[in-house]
């Protein structure tokens, strides 16, 4: 694991900034606005989404069945939600911004109550 936090650390940061339900961010990947947001990765899908793809992995996965490579990925995850956040997002229109849209492909959505 190449992340200087410890497990517990990245499982309860992970707990408290991905809170979109796997079932909800299954159905967010599958529409337009999901794939019409971030950069993409060289193959046609963007960054965020193909990280949408691994957390609904994460998140179907007993937290003890964790690799090394899960942990590191939900660590980028954390600090990705969390520098995203730091930004602030547009003062109007959250709703359908690309700011909220490139969030919820990394598992959270600024508009659900904590």
């Amino acid at each position: 694991m190449s992340s200087s936090k410890s497990r517990e650390t990245i499982w309860n940061e992970w707990r408290d900034l991905v809170n979109m339900a796997p079932q909800e961010l299954q159905d967010w990947l599958e529409t337009d606005e999901s794939k019409s947001v971030g950069a993409d990765a060289g193959d046609g899908e963007s960054k965020g989404h193909k990280s949408g793809r691994r957390i609904l992995k994460i998140k179907r996965t007993n937290k003890d069945e964790l690799s090394d490579d899960q942990y590191d990925h939900m660590a980028e995850v954390v600090g990705y939600i969390k520098r995203h956040l730091s930004q602030g997002g547009p003062e109007e229109d959250v709703k359908t911004s690309n700011w909220r849209y490139s969030l919820m492909n990394w598992g959270h959505d600024p508009l659900k109550d904590d």
